[in-house]
């Protein structure tokens, strides 16, 4: 039978799925991120600007999916957050629009900025959106000031239900240095994933090498915070609810204890790690191999998912409230309706086929490495 908390569960499966597949569609951010870096002449940087100019709107897709469904599913942490945290979400999404006005303008005729310009906006959209997304994401596990009264709802035609408990509006996240480790470890992830792309996507002598080597120094960088946040996630105390009475307080290795309870969402999590490191490894030591990006980005996918399903099953609240902890969000307290969630469950039926359509588009756009010379024929160019 489906049940109300059923549903809630099974949203918070579909929700946390889009934000595993956005943290790995962000390898155009992470390419991009390298683009003088990497691209030493002119047109290494147009190798690399056109290669993830073919894949960044399923990045933008997947991150406006990823918002619509959490508003849908989740409202209550959408106005909280969204509406309280505005200015780290503002950043974000200013970012990502420079992103796509850069890649549709750099190349028009008149263009009086010039295409360095619009290129350094994708390297600043490269950098600032993983950073800022991962950031936002560790206030579900360290907590974000706010406070949540239901009580006004009623009094007016549109009563303020959450309330931003300071001035910072979001940006207090980074006063939590381990928030800005989360964001570092998602940049890096994605520089990897940047890179693995680039080696499968571009068939060029001169980017290769230097784009391997480049993939050895992100993946020391990686796994150096990597390890760091996951100790002290499974170390550190946890926001707890207590499932008769709804109180939440502190509750020492929670996030290990999730683990310990969900031990489907460890073996995940733990493959997700190996597939990881078995994609980059296999890159590094076989200088012919060129399909790293396929068993690491499915890795990172499983790795993020486990990771965001902890923040939110168990009985944990996934945004703890630092002003008041009886105002931090769960799943059940935030969710939508039950008609809500089930009528919206009947449309999730179809998620499989598009990605399978996804999967398809891919697979068509990149059935050849890109060369310098069909840039030269290509006549439409980022």
């Amino acid at each position: 039978m489906i049940t109300y908390e059923l549903l809630q569960n099974y949203w918070w499966l579909l929700v946390t799925l889009l934000g595993a597949l956005l943290v790995f569609l962000m390898f155009v951010q992470g390419a991009n991120s390298q683009i003088f870096t990497l691209g030493k002449t002119e047109a290494e940087r147009q190798l690399i600007v056109n290669s993830t100019g073919r894949k960044w709107e399923f990045t933008f897709t997947t991150l406006v999916t990823f918002g619509g469904a959490f508003f849908a599913s989740f409202p209550l942490f959408y106005s909280t957050s969204f509406g309280g945290a505005y200015w780290v979400w503002m950043l974000i999404l200013f970012s990502f629009v420079l992103q796509a006005v850069s890649y549709e303008f750099q190349s028009k005729l008149g263009n009086f900025l010039g295409k360095t310009t619009y290129r350094a906006f994708l390297v600043f959209n490269g950098v600032l959106g993983p950073v800022l997304l991962g950031t936002a994401v560790g206030t579900f596990f360290h907590g974000a000031n706010f406070v949540v009264n239901k009580d006004v709802m009623g009094e007016s035609i549109a009563p303020a239900i959450s309330q931003w408990a300071n001035a910072w509006h979001g940006l207090d996240a980074v006063a939590n240095p381990w928030n800005v480790v989360l964001g570092l470890v998602v940049f890096f992830l994605d520089r990897i994933l940047g890179d693995l792309y680039l080696v499968n996507n571009i068939d060029d002598e001169q980017l290769a090498p230097r784009v391997r080597r480049q993939l050895l120094i992100d993946t020391v960088v990686f796994l150096i915070l990597f390890l760091a946040f996951v100790g002290h996630l499974l170390l550190m105390d946890g926001w707890a609810v207590d499932p008769t009475t709804g109180v939440v307080g502190l509750e020492a290795y929670k996030y290990l204890h999730n683990f310990l309870a969900l031990p489907a969402v460890l073996v995940l999590f733990l493959l997700g790690v190996v597939l990881v490191l078995f994609g980059i490894a296999k890159t590094l030591l076989m200088p012919t191999f060129k399909r790293g990006i396929w068993a690491t980005g499915i890795g990172a996918v499983l790795a993020v998912w486990a990771l965001l399903m902890i923040a939110g099953y168990n009985h944990t609240a996934y945004y703890p409230s630092l002003a008041d902890p009886q105002s931090s969000l769960t799943l059940a307290n935030s969710c939508s309706s039950e008609f809500t969630l089930t009528a919206m469950g009947v449309v999730s039926l179809i998620i499989p086929f598009v990605l399978a359509y996804i999967f398809y588009a891919w697979r068509a756009i990149d059935r050849k490495s890109l060369t310098r010379r069909e840039l030269e024929q290509d006549e439409h160019l980022y």
